[in-house]
């Protein structure tokens, strides 16, 4: 009975606007275009200037606590839980306030699991980034000091 009343309120509220009428058509083909033969310009070169110090920023993400630090080439810090080691870092010669290139590898102190290792850019850290479920870190500049 119950089944009975569903069907009669479906047909007594059901509209012709519900029902969709479908029309396939057959898509001409698209038209064959020549091969793009374009001479590409010539990449600006910017020479880099090696620095030998690079200021970088840690976040703990639980928390919400950041800190600035500062690490000598070949040398190590702790930024919160992590270890991070500078081999090299590169900034513009002409621009010595722009951007900035550090080669980083970040690790777990007590083990040594590697959870980054690579070129870190200033200008866009998400880029190349750290992934780590607690901390962040990024590059903020780098100088010779």
């Amino acid at each position: 009975m119950r089944r009975l009343a569903t069907f009669a309120w479906l047909l007594a509220f059901a509209s012709p606007l519900a029902a969709q009428s479908i029309s396939v058509e057959e898509l001409a083909p698209a038209p064959e275009q020549p091969l793009v033969t374009e001479t590409l310009e010539s990449v600006e070169t910017v020479e880099a200037t090696t620095g030998n110090q690079i200021s970088l920023r840690g976040l703990d993400k639980v928390n919400g606590r950041s800190a600035d630090y500062e690490i000598k080439t070949g040398a190590s810090a702790e930024v919160f839980g992590l270890l991070v080691t500078l081999r090299e870092c590169r900034y513009p010669s002409e621009n010595p306030t722009g951007d900035a290139y550090a080669y980083l590898t970040i690790r777990d102190p007590q083990d040594g699991k590697v959870f980054f290792d690579g070129w870190m850019i200033a200008s866009s850290p998400a880029l190349n980034a750290l992934d780590h479920r607690r901390y962040d870190v990024w590059v903020l500049r780098c100088r010779s000091v």
